[in-house]
């Protein structure tokens, strides 16, 4: 049986170039998202690309703002196969007004990192199963202005859209070392750079307005995708690195390995974010870790 991927939010944008990419080495994608008409139309345009003896792709729905959603993706697979050769926690919010997940996290933080922790943790059985599993974590260059603060988490007392987007992509950085530390996984870090992505589908004029002016030096989607597919192919990544671009500022380019801020190597903040996650979405990865 062809190894399975598991891919948040690759209905579109890079997810969906990353999916398109490990199907065609044959990979079978599963294409995890909250749209149905736009992840079934995703897996079809992937299926239609393939020839004679196709692994798998289809479309399962994924509502990372959703424990329950994250819970009953998790018992679908768990049923369906044993064993889950690589994860990429790809899907992402970014710079929204302040709003809440079902669970009552804010928005970017519950998304972007507190649904990806969730469905990790729920995951990890099948990951450690495969053997030499990767989980492919996408943050983003913003995560260099990130600062985790514990004491408004959830930006109750103060909030800013960009500020919460990059404590989110912060997040996600100390996320994926800490997990390559408690876990035999390989876990890594990508980020696509300045790539035209559907980031602004949901999004404010003020947040457009940047994003327009960003694109003016972005690349495509499709070139977006390439660190990921570093991260999850390459044979000499190592866990707790992160790969970007190569080019000016990190904006485009070809997959290189990619410094981290200071804030996220600070294995202390690590350390207590797991916690602090373990403690809100009720997942807890016990003796599958080291402690």
């Amino acid at each position: 049986m062809a190894d399975i991927a598991v891919i948040t939010g690759a209905a579109g944008g890079i997810g969906f170039h990353t999916a398109l990419e490990l199907a065609r080495r044959g990979t079978g994608v599963i294409i995890a998202s909250r749209d149905r008409a736009r992840g079934e139309a995703a897996a079809a345009r992937i299926r239609a690309e393939q020839t004679g003896q196709s692994p798998e792709t289809a479309w399962w729905e994924l509502d990372l703002g959703d424990l329950t959603s994250v819970r009953r993706f998790s018992e679908r697979f768990r049923d369906a196969y044993d064993r889950l050769a690589l994860l990429i926690n790809n899907a992402g919010v970014m710079a929204l007004p302040r709003a809440v997940t079902t669970d009552g996290f804010e928005r970017q933080l519950g998304v972007n990192h507190l649904g990806h922790f969730a469905l990790t943790g729920l995951l990890l059985p099948a990951l450690l199963a495969a053997g030499d599993a990767r989980v492919v974590t996408v943050t983003s260059g913003l995560h260099r202005r990130g600062r985790m603060d514990f004491d408004d988490l959830m930006g109750e007392r103060r909030y800013s859209k960009i500020g919460a987007y990059c404590q989110s992509k912060l997040a996600n950085v100390l996320f994926a070392r800490e997990l390559g530390r408690r876990t035999p996984l390989t876990s890594v870090l990508a980020h696509p750079g300045v790539a035209h992505t559907d980031l602004a589908r949901t999004g404010r004029p003020l947040r457009e307005l940047l994003i327009a002016v960003a694109r003016l030096s972005a690349q495509s989607a499709e070139a977006g995708a390439l660190p990921s597919l570093h991260a999850a192919t390459a044979p000499d990544v190592r866990s707790g690195d992160l790969y970007g671009p190569d080019g000016f500022g990190e904006r485009r380019g070809k997959p290189a390995k990619a410094e981290i801020a200071p804030q996220g190597r600070d294995d202390d903040a690590a350390r207590r974010l797991w916690t602090i996650s373990e403690e809100l979405t009720g997942v807890r990865y016990g003796t599958f870790v080291q402690q």
